[in-house]
């Protein structure tokens, strides 16, 4: 499974990379806002620290002919640009367009199967179910994700499965044993993917019983 950073901090991305736990970014105009950036800038300052691994920027229009044109400007920012178009009738029939232009996308806002039914059908990239909005509802999103499992299963899509809307560890232990593809987080919930309170113990009594043996390392 791939691991996305959900993130527009180009210091948490760094450091993703780093780690060799970055394997592309997913981002918006919230998230880039919050840096207080410009945003197609963004995209393109992150697209090229990514290399070739891809980065999703997010359409602020509604209708067809204006998501056209910003997902045209989106995808000429550079070649690893994913186009991150919400799941609407205008956004689904703009994915089938760009799919024709060899130009991929993202569907996001994604809270039921047959919303991921009809994104596969438009021919998306991935689609990208928010299991955490789904979980505030009071219902269970990984459910969601199982269900466009399956169904993409059934009928051999093309379409990736990004979960998106992680908020916890779980989301992403969940996601690997379901199969999913992608699972987008923010940098903090990687970092709690390290931690185990016995792997602290464990590594404190290792170098406690190496300090007491006198030993050298060389």
């Amino acid at each position: 499974m791939d691991f996305f950073l959900d993130t527009a901090d180009v210091k948490e991305i760094a450091t993703g990379l780093e780690w060799g736990m970055c394997d592309g970014v997913t981002t918006n105009p919230s998230l880039i806002g919050a840096q207080g950036k410009a945003y197609l800038p963004t995209v393109q300052e992150i697209a090229k620290l990514l290399g070739d691994r891809p980065v999703s920027g997010e359409v602020l229009a509604t209708e067809y002919d204006a998501i056209m044109d910003e997902a045209h400007e989106i995808a000429d920012l550079a070649d690893n640009v994913v186009v991150k178009v919400p799941l609407t009738p205008p956004g689904l029939r703009a994915v089938a367009a760009l799919k024709e232009e060899g130009i991929p996308t993202n569907v996001t806002l994604c809270f039921s199967a047959n919303q991921a039914l009809l994104a596969a059908k438009a021919g998306a990239a991935y689609i990208s179910p928010f299991v955490g909005r789904v979980d505030d509802v009071g219902l269970p999103g990984m459910d969601l994700v199982e269900q466009i499992l399956a169904i993409y299963e059934n009928y051999g899509a093309d379409t990736k499965v990004l979960v998106a809307s992680v908020r916890h560890p779980e989301h992403v232990l969940r996601s690997a044993l379901m199969g999913a593809d992608v699972a987008t987080m923010p940098f903090k919930v990687l970092q709690q993917l390290y931690k185990h309170p016995l792997t602290d113990v464990g590594l404190e009594r290792f170098l406690a019983d190496w300090k007491k043996s006198g030993g050298s390392f060389r």
